[in-house]
């Protein structure tokens, strides 16, 4: 039996990409550091609502099917990768 292969990160659905980071405690603290609460960690509860805020809509799914929602979900993915150290920022 073969093992199907691994799907990229990149290449799955905003809404799958929304669910997995929610549960990543790295986003968590995102999140809640962006929410107000520094030092403190959101469950992944709290971060499932605070992309639903940021995003504008009312359920993770349609951030396959919202452009604009979708939008600012890759916005708000580009902000934590650099916030985490995955990408760089840019020097004043």
């Amino acid at each position: 039996m073969t093992k199907a292969p691994k799907q990229r990160f990149e290449d799955m659905p905003p809404a799958q990409q929304a669910g997995i980071l929610c549960n990543d405690p790295q986003f968590q603290r995102f999140a809640a550091v962006r929410s107000g609460y520094p030092g403190g960690e959101f469950l992944p509860s709290a971060a499932a609502e605070y992309v639903r805020l940021t995003c504008g809509v009312n359920s993770r799914g349609l951030l396959n099917t919202n452009k604009a929602a979708s939008e600012r979900f890759q916005a708000l993915r580009t902000e934590f990768d650099a916030w985490s150290g995955k990408l760089a920022t840019p020097r004043p």
